[in-house]
């Protein structure tokens, strides 16, 4: 009875110690993987919030100059025909580390207030660290001022005061995140009719993650 009983045990502790050790590496190898994703995730975690911080595009009026300027006046009625087209360099500068998508969007042209004319802008994608120029017209709907009572006055001062305005808004994708991104500029110009030139008086830049 004491020989059949220690062979039992010797048989039970021959087949145990195998299953242990290898439930204990299948236990290693898990634990392995899980601390190496964990280990990616806040690496990458670390990334894009220091070296690969999304930063905020900047949109900005380079220059603004007189394409095309005629105009005729009726003193009886006081009322005047106008026709401007301004040339604008608009530029885009992306601070980024990683590319920049931005969707279609328009500039505009404001007389007082009110819109009086614009130009589409293409989605395309600026990539990372650059700075992307574009050329735009704008040109005077001269419909849209029939009913403005203050264009007679401002053309026969000789001083046409604008605005330009323009609006882009897009996505950075840093890793597996997507950030929002707009960038708006808005500039104040003074069109001198007699002399054709243009003063800029102001520019206001915006832009927000």
């Amino acid at each position: 009875m004491d020989v059949e009983g220690k062979g039992l045990k010797a048989g039970g502790s021959s087949s145990i110690p195998g299953l242990g050790s290898s439930g204990k590496r299948r236990k290693t190898c898990c634990l392995a993987v899980i601390g190496t994703t964990i280990g990616i995730v806040i690496l990458i975690v670390i990334l894009a919030f220091t070296v690969f911080k999304a930063k905020r595009p900047v949109t900005t009026f380079d220059d603004v100059g007189i394409k095309d300027l005629d105009f005729s006046l009726d003193i009886a009625r006081r009322t005047v025909d106008l026709n401007v087209t301004l040339d604008v360099d608009v530029s885009v500068k992306n601070p980024n580390k990683v590319g920049f998508k931005y969707s279609n969007s328009t500039a505009l042209l404001n007389y007082r207030g009110q819109l009086v004319g614009e130009a589409p802008l293409i989605a395309g994608d600026i990539s990372a660290g650059e700075t992307k120029h574009m050329n735009l017209s704008l040109t005077i709907m001269a419909d849209r001022l029939l009913s403005n009572t203050e264009i007679f006055s401002d053309v026969t001062s000789g001083v046409l005061p604008l605005n330009t305005y323009i609006r882009l808004s897009g996505k950075v994708k840093i890793f597996l995140f997507r950030i929002h991104a707009v960038s708006s500029s808005s500039c104040d110009y003074n069109i001198h009719i007699f002399n054709r030139t243009v003063d800029n008086q102001g520019c206001k830049y915006k832009t927000k993650l």
